[in-house]
């Protein structure tokens, strides 16, 4: 089945398959709101990315469904000599296509865009509840090289 996955750069008529996405997950289906229409706030977000170079939602679809996704940004920076680095957040595989290698084929396709990018390093943030993704990462050949500081500032 993964030999038909193609990734995108996602359009906004995908907004409400990347929240069905976000919600599926532990954390997520308390922070995202998934409903019918969608909330204005997603498609604001959506649209602060676009005028950002470098800063896109990335969707896999298989026959035509989206099964996985994540968010791909650029950084720019003058530290390790002026590197680019590529920071990927929101990874999400669908529930019922776990265990099939996708996330796999969408860490890949991260990697080969940060390369595109010319970016040194790939990075990403994950919650310390997530045993699980924290093995999977670990299992692509990242690791913990640091600790992440957050303040919720709303």
């Amino acid at each position: 089945m993964n030999d038909r996955l193609q990734f995108r750069i996602a359009r906004e008529e995908d907004l409400p398959e990347i929240v069905r996405l976000l919600v599926q997950d532990q954390l997520g289906s308390t922070r995202e709101v998934l409903s019918d229409p969608l909330p204005q706030v997603y498609l604001d977000a959506f649209n602060a990315m676009k005028t950002q170079p470098g800063n896109d939602y990335i969707i896999g679809i298989i026959n035509e469904r989206i099964v996985c996704c994540y968010q791909f940004t650029v950084i720019h920076g003058i530290s390790r000599s002026g590197s680019s680095r590529a920071q990927i957040e929101g990874v999400r595989v669908d529930s019922d296509m776990r265990g099939q290698n996708i996330g796999n084929l969408l860490m890949k396709d991260a990697i080969e865009r940060a390369r595109a990018n010319k970016c040194r390093l790939l990075q990403l943030t994950t919650d310390k509840s997530r045993p699980d993704a924290h093995r999977f990462y670990e299992g692509v050949g990242l690791s913990a090289s640091h600790i992440g500081y957050k303040l919720d500032i709303s």
